[in-house]
C-alpha cells in the first residue's frame, strides 16, 4: 500500500478551482497517471447538483476511463469538495467508496483558505495519506 499521491502544483491547483466554481455544491473529478504519480486532470459534472453528495454522470465517467485507457493512465485518486465540511469522508463517502486501489481526495471549503487531503477507504477503514506536490 502507497502512503503518498504526487500531483504537480498546476494540477493541484486547477483542483482546487474546479471545487471553488462548484461552490455551493460539492465538485467532483479524476486524477490519473501512473503508480501513485499524477498527470492528468479530469473534471467532472456533479449530477446531483448538491451540496452534501455527488455522483459522477455516468456517460462522462465512461468517456474518461476509455480516454484513460487509450493514454495508459490509471485512476490514482478522485476527488470531491466539501463545501461546508471538513477535509474528511464523511460516511456516505466511505460506503461509496468502490476504488480500494485509488485514493480519495478531499477539498475543503469552509476556511477562508481550502483545505485537501488525500485517503485510502478499504472495507470502511479511512486511512490519511500524504499529497506531495511538485513543481514540474
Amino acid at each position: 500500500m502507497h502512503d503518498a499521491i504526487t500531483i504537480p502544483q498546476q494540477i493541484f491547483d486547477d483542483m482546487i478551482a474546479h471545487c471553488r466554481n462548484g461552490y455551493p455544491n460539492e465538485a467532483c473529478g479524476i486524477l490519473a497517471g501512473t503508480a501513485h504519480e499524477v498527470s492528468r486532470l479530469y473534471l467532472m459534472q456533479n449530477a446531483e447538483a448538491s451540496p452534501v453528495s455527488y455522483l459522477m454522470d455516468s456517460k462522462e465517467q465512461f468517456t474518461v476511463m476509455k480516454s484513460m485507457r487509450e493514454a495508459k493512465l490509471s485512476m490514482v485518486a478522485l476527488f470531491h469538495s466539501h463545501p461546508d465540511s471538513a477535509a474528511y469522508p464523511s460516511a456516505k463517502d466511505v460506503q461509496l467508496a468502490f476504488y480500494e486501489d485509488s485514493a480519495y481526495v478531499i477539498v475543503s471549503l469552509s476556511a477562508s483558505e481550502p483545505v485537501a487531503k488525500a485517503f485510502l477507504i478499504k472495507n470502511g477503514a479511512v486511512e490519511e495519506i500524504a499529497i506531495n506536490c511538485t513543481n514540474t
